[in-house]
């Protein structure tokens, strides 16, 4: 994959005091759209492997669905949530890891993915707590606005549309916390061992720099997931791979390097 070197721009976050913050550059508004374009090459060359990490990311809420369907038992939605928070920078880890042997020549391997997932062990655990502390939050969040609501009520638009709206915001606002959070810092974690902290914050200041072209890139991600429920997951067989990789393209093209990746 050809390296674009173009300009630095200035850091959004400067002394932080918590960590550095790896400067990046500056996105045309579709770049998006190329890192689709390099995610699909990389699907149709590593076939079984996007489809074996496909496959679980189809099964994973198809299991979930069905659980819930044959127990009649819903509180076992939020255990499985948090569980799939866990694993789930681990198994994006894998699909980084695939792109990232193509671009050195290599030819990936489901095995040599898997062992990429333990790479940065304690940070990409850092990072599913993370994710996982969020996502508790925001239900209980969501909980306390489904509280709000009077019970005497008569359960119309009229009356539910407050509510809905105040769901609709703070639902908004946890997302797009979360893509600020996590856009770019797993496939940092992957190839620079760098802290928590560091790959966080450069994931931060990459969005903010570009927040246009990266809006973009969060409605694709968007649509994608819609895609997926609508087609009772079965999508993801194919859109979750490509997903993972056109993100690990991402992170190529976005995060600033010191000197040219020399590949062996």
């Amino acid at each position: 994959m050809s390296q674009k070197f173009e300009e630095v721009s200035d850091n959004a976050i400067t002394q932080s005091g918590i960590a550095r913050v790896i400067p990046c550059r500056e996105l045309d508004l579709f770049d998006s759209f190329k890192w689709i374009s390099l995610a699909i090459n990389d699907f149709m060359n590593a076939k079984t492997v996007s489809l074996t990490y496909g496959l679980i990311f189809t099964l994973l809420p198809l299991s979930i669905f069905f659980l819930v369907a044959a127990t009649s038992w819903y509180l076992v939605i939020f255990p499985a949530m948090v569980c799939f928070m866990l694993i789930g920078p681990y198994l994006a880890a894998g699909l980084y890891d695939v792109s990232w042997q193509f671009e050195k020549n290599h030819k990936p391997s489901l095995r040599h993915s898997l062992k990429a997932m333990s790479r940065n062990a304690v940070n990409e655990w850092g990072f599913g707590i993370m994710l996982m502390i969020l996502m508790i939050f925001w239900l209980r969040v969501a909980s306390i606005i489904h509280a709000l609501y009077p019970s005497y009520m008569e359960p119309d638009f009229t009356n539910l549309w407050p509510f809905l709206v105040l769901g609709t915001v703070v639902g908004v606002f946890f997302t797009t916390l979360v893509f600020f959070l996590s856009a770019f810092t797993q496939p940092i974690l992957l190839e620079r061992r760098v802290d928590l902290a560091t790959a966080v914050l450069t994931s931060m200041n990459a969005v903010w720099r570009n927040k246009l072209p990266m809006f973009v890139w969060a409605c694709i991600i968007a649509l994608s997931v819609l895609i997926g429920f609508l087609t009772f997951f079965v999508s993801f067989l194919i859109l979750m791979p490509i997903i993972g990789y056109a993100t690990w393209h991402g992170y190529i093209d976005t995060i600033d390097i010191k000197r040219e990746r020399k590949y062996e």
